[in-house]
């Protein structure tokens, strides 16, 4: 690192203590913006690196909410309003027991790039709670969210701040935030969330967005090596939304995905995965892939385990921050993987992007390979604002085409920046550039 990225990174690491995933993903940007610098000291005159990485505000609060044995109970809230300079905060919120307040600071700092990179006006955020909806009855899950949104609600608008889904979140937790909302605003502001129901103000095509976006992104990137999914062995980790349509998505292209995966364990499914089947075992039923192997013939069940021991020509690691590490990645590369494209927010760890790039596997880091889920978010925002609502075949062809030119993006600018095919470098730059340039415009504030 230069002088003044290795200080701000100091900075970083003082002022922030004990956030290792948020230390990460700056350390990431930071890394690639070294030639930036030295062809824009104006970014540095005017500080905008120290100005990029601390947030604009961040708000924590008490979610009080009883459950069905009448016990109150008691967790904490999160947003982080990153960075609005190309427009309102966008970001999910991610219910999950491992939340805290670096957890949702990681992740509204990849949104500022990442939202950048889409070519639609959304800034920056993120939020969530340490909340585990998993085993909870759909009343206790309401009252949670009820609660939840009656301190959230004072933070967001759809010009302001604009929440969607992330891990934990989907179509029942965002239909009970979104008519406490209304409830308590006694108004209908259908983009002030995204993700919701197709019946009142959703989009078709938002539930497959970030699976089939990542698809779409690995795609392009094969098409670099003149090949296509056309026959490929493909190996998902994760078995939610992304998983799911990522998986459909292959299909669609000719690809095999013979695994996924879930915190117990993986199926391997050489016959490609029933995705039908998956959806309902998983997004119906709610139950482990231990019920899936056991209702289709020839699956192999693995409890724990390596989802990426697996063979395979392309892996879409789908599931979390920090799942597929250095270890991992050296089997992939031993075992012939010629792209990896992250579904989830920074499933690699340091370490494995490292063995890929030395490896000469193609790597598509998620703020580029999976901001389809997002910029299918701002086509929703789009659709709201116009009290329109597109076709399947309309919304999916503009996601496809956002897609293609976050690719083709990437790798011109990493071309330009001097490091050709680092995709890494290239999303970082190029969705750095466009924020820094219109901070520069709107002068210290």
């Amino acid at each position: 690192m230069t002088s003044t990225v290795e200080s701000v990174y100091e900075e970083v690491l003082r002022r922030n203590p004990g956030e290792a995933e948020f230390h990460q993903a700056v350390k990431e940007v930071l890394h690639s913006l070294r030639e930036v610098e030295k062809r824009h000291p104006e970014y540095a005159d005017a500080r905008i690196l120290s100005r990029i990485v601390e947030p604009e505000r961040q708000i924590m609060f008490r979610v009080p909410w009883v459950d069905d044995k009448g016990q109150v109970q008691v967790n904490r809230g999160f947003r982080v309003e990153f960075n609005s300079a190309l427009g309102p905060y966008k970001g999910g919120l991610r219910f999950h027991p491992t939340v805290y307040l670096g957890i949702i600071k990681f992740l509204g700092f990849e949104q500022i790039f990442k939202n950048s990179l889409t070519g639609l006006a959304m800034g920056g955020g993120k939020g969530g709670s340490d909340f585990d909806p998993h085993g909870k009855s759909d009343a206790e899950v309401m009252r949670f969210c009820q609660s939840f949104m009656t301190e959230l609600y004072r933070h967001i608008g759809e010009n302001t701040d604009v929440p969607a889904g992330d891990i934990g979140v989907g179509g029942r937790e965002i239909g009970y935030m979104f008519g406490q909302y209304k409830r308590i605003t006694n108004r209908f502001d259908a983009g002030v969330l995204t993700g919701k129901g197709l019946d009142w103000g959703g989009s078709l095509a938002r539930t497959e967005a970030t699976g089939y976006g990542c698809t779409v992104f690995a795609n392009e990137m094969l098409g670099t090596k003149g090949e296509s999914f056309d026959g490929r062995r493909v190996v998902i980790s994760g078995a939610g939304n992304v998983a799911i349509y990522a998986a459909q998505k292959v299909e669609q292209l000719g690809g095999k995905v013979v695994t996924v995966s879930d915190s117990s364990g993986y199926v391997v499914d050489e016959n490609g995965i029933d995705v039908a089947l998956l959806q309902q075992v998983k997004e119906v039923e709610r139950a482990r892939l231990s019920e899936y192997a056991a209702r289709r013939d020839g699956v192999k069940y693995v409890q724990g385990g390596s989802v990426w021991d697996v063979n395979c020509d392309v892996a879409l690691p789908c599931a979390t921050q920090n799942e597929l590490d250095e270890a991992a990645a050296k089997t992939l590369a031993k075992n012939g993987v010629k792209v990896v494209a992250e579904g989830a927010n920074m499933p690699c760890t340091e370490g494995a992007v490292k063995v890929f790039r030395e490896a000469g596997v193609l790597f598509g880091p998620g703020k580029a390979a999976n901001a389809g889920g997002v910029a299918t978010s701002g086509l929703e925002m789009q659709q709201n604002a116009s009290r329109d609502s597109w076709t399947f075949e309309r919304t999916e062809e503009e996601l496809t085409s956002i897609m293609k030119n976050i690719h083709d993006t990437c790798l011109a600018t990493a071309e330009e920046y001097g490091t050709p095919g680092d995709y890494v470098a290239g999303a970082n730059i190029a969705g750095f550039k466009k924020v820094a340039d219109t901070m520069l415009a709107y002068g210290v504030v």
